[in-house]
């Protein structure tokens, strides 16, 4: 079964979704690709402890605080190259960014095969957990912002938050109402 839970924050409306042991999805009220393959009409809404888990990790995150990741169970769905995107988005430190190349590079070097940048763009942009796993810090190769499937203003809000100097331009306009159209 499916638990499923609302997180109203100043970015707008969280669904959060779970295993009984497991957070499985954390979308954004309007966010392409929300809900991905599960269907979001048949969540049971039930706070069940790993979502109460989730909760807390996003009150000390919007607190400013930097929660650990270390006790937080997630189970992302997707395949096993979308899971190495992923796992390598967790590496990166708060308040810091990346790059779809420097992830490419990264990921070749571990798979022992060329990854673009395009492939990985793709599998970040159907993140399945946002803000837990951390999408919104990977930009372009110049330092823009581009591409984010809960919207540009979004991804900019959680990077201030973090602290993260945003001296490059943001390469979309996009607002909160209209972030399906990046």
């Amino acid at each position: 079964m499916l638990y499923s839970v609302d997180y109203e924050l100043p970015v707008g409306k969280l669904t959060l979704a779970a295993e009984e042991k497991a957070l499985v999805g954390l979308w954004m009220e309007g966010q392409r690709y929300f809900g991905s393959s599960f269907q979001v009409e048949t969540f049971c809404h039930e706070i069940v402890p790993v979502l109460k888990n989730a909760v807390s990790w996003l009150d000390a995150y919007f607190a400013g605080g930097k929660p650990s990741l270390e006790n937080m169970p997630l189970s992302p769905q997707g395949t096993d190259f979308q899971l190495s995107v992923w796992k390598a988005l967790c590496t990166i430190p708060y308040g810091k960014t990346s790059t779809y190349g420097a992830i490419a590079r990264q990921l070749s070097a571990e798979l022992g095969r060329n990854v673009s940048p395009r492939a990985v763009g793709n599998a970040v942009g159907h993140n399945p957990i946002s803000i837990i796993i951390p999408c919104h810090r990977v930009v372009g190769a110049d330092g823009s912002l581009t591409g984010y499937a809960g919207g540009l203003e979004r991804k900019k809000y959680l990077l201030q938050l973090e602290g993260v100097n945003l001296s490059a331009p943001v390469k979309k306009n996009c607002n909160f109402a209209n972030n399906k159209n990046e």
